[in-house]
């Protein structure tokens, strides 16, 4: 791709640079490779080049929505999105997501009134930002899962070099066009409000209960109901069940696995499971310190499990369908170099650690 981009891009500069005057490439930004073609090999090649670009426009159109498919769904699995997308019809298709995507293009197709101009200018804005998550991410990697085995490493230097360049690119397109700006936040921030009040639907539900008790008599069977209604929907996400695979050596991670899912997770339930070696049996020590843990946590029902073998994705997958607990609710530290699996193969497991 690299080594596409790298000639064909400018060689179609310098060609259009040969073909016409500089000053006629504004008058046909729209159709721009289209009209060369016409210059040059007449209205056939010129056909041919509408063709080739509508052809890779709808590869890229579809292309979207199988990514955005597939990270909503996840999103909504770990519980940052509402369970309302997950949703399918009888293929399997979680048809809610995409519809709400195609609504979401189609509004910024309106709110651009279908204009090239602010279309590749939000385009921009989401994919700079996108492209800075990306490097944020690396870095963050980097300090906090230096153990991660991963096939490609970044040097930190090159990753803030990246970043900084990001940021310029940024800078630019907001400079040329602010009012770009405000249509790429209208989507933007609505979407990490909906995010946050999910990551903190625990908190505003309690808070909502305490004002609905505080109100006064006379709406009282109004909002005894509601009262209710959060009771029961509290109580449902309380009661979903959490796997933590721990080496049964370390105490002290045990205890961030709590802290983790008490600042992160809405649940009451944890499953502590050790895999051991054949005649292997836990430390004494570990036990005795896994007491102190359960009696230190006294809202949480942990349950510690020992089993016989090896961690595989197979053994995930068994204890994910014995349990009914989805496996991204199944949580492991990070692994070293020797750790046989890549994270990608535990079919969803999260690393929190």
């Amino acid at each position: 791709m690299w080594i596409a981009v790298s000639v064909l891009n400018p060689l179609i500069a310098f060609l259009a640079i040969c073909i016409i005057p500089i000053a006629e490439v504004g008058e046909h930004q729209n159709s721009f490779l289209s009209y060369i073609g016409s210059l040059t090999g007449g209205s056939w090649l010129a056909t041919i080049v509408s063709i080739n670009a509508v052809t890779v426009l709808s590869g890229a159109v579809l292309t979207s929505f199988v990514g955005v498919n597939g990270l909503i769904k996840r999103m909504t699995l770990d519980r940052i999105l509402p369970n309302y997308f997950l949703k399918e019809n009888k293929r399997g298709s979680t048809y809610r997501i995409l519809i709400l995507f195609f609504l979401l293009c189609c509004s910024v197709l309106l709110v651009t009134k279908g204009k090239l101009g602010p279309l590749a200018a939000v385009y921009a804005l989401s994919f700079l930002t996108v492209m800075a998550s990306f490097a944020l991410g690396n870095i963050l990697l980097k300090l906090r899962r230096s153990r991660l085995p991963r096939p490609e490493y970044a040097k930190p230097g090159a990753v803030l070099i990246a970043l900084f360049a990001i940021i310029v690119a940024l800078y630019g397109n907001v400079k040329a066009n602010p009012q770009y700006l405000v249509t790429f936040l209208q989507y933007f921030v609505p979407s990490v409000l909906l995010i946050l009040a999910m990551l903190m639907r625990k908190d505003i539900m309690h808070f909502v209960v305490n004002i609905l008790e505080s109100v006064s008599k006379g709406y009282k069977r109004y909002t005894v109901t509601r009262q209710r209604f959060l009771n029961r929907s509290l109580k449902k996400l309380y009661e979903q069940n959490f796997v933590f695979f721990s080496k049964g050596d370390d105490i002290s991670t045990l205890n961030k696995v709590m802290m983790y899912l008490h600042e992160n997770e809405v649940t009451n339930k944890m499953k502590i499971v050790t895999i051991l070696d054949k005649d292997k049996q836990p430390d004494p020590k570990f036990l005795s310190d896994f007491d102190t843990l359960d009696r230190a946590y006294p809202e949480v029902d942990m349950e510690y499990i020992t089993m016989v073998g090896e961690f595989t994705p197979e053994l995930v997958d068994q204890l994910s369908k014995e349990w009914s607990i989805p496996k991204n609710f199944m949580f492991i530290s990070s692994s070293g170099e020797r750790f046989s699996y890549r994270v990608d193969e535990l079919g969803g497991v999260r690393l929190i650690l």
